[in-house]
């Protein structure tokens, strides 16, 4: 699993994951958060358009990053979750938590 991390230029850090989330590979999308965050971009927007499968580490990972950016004062939102993504997300009922937007750019239009 690979991360693209892009800061736009109204602020938004667009992390672009591919590949699958689990074990193996949450605590690298933790690290990036956590990096971004510390580099002063709190509001992320995780683009899951790449990412085939994700497990309940992943989703630990989404959660933690979450809290990581919240208590940054900002927020994480999902992009392009795959039906794979977001059938568990759905399945957990974490899609009420972590929602999901079609794109960056509908993520933080406010």
């Amino acid at each position: 699993m690979n991360i693209t991390t892009t800061i736009r230029p109204d602020g938004v850090a667009v992390l672009a994951a591919n590949g699958r989330i689990n074990l193996v590979t949450a605590t690298t999308v933790r690290r990036e958060v956590q990096r971004v965050v510390d580099d002063g971009h709190a509001r992320l927007a995780l683009d899951l358009s790449g990412v085939d499968f994700i497990d309940s580490s992943g989703l630990g990972a989404l959660v933690s990053g979450l809290k990581t950016a919240r208590s940054a004062g900002g927020d994480l939102r999902l992009v392009a979750a795959t039906e794979q993504v977001a059938g568990v997300l759905r399945l957990t009922n974490l899609d009420r938590i972590l929602r999901v937007y079609p794109g960056p750019d509908d993520a933080y239009r406010d």
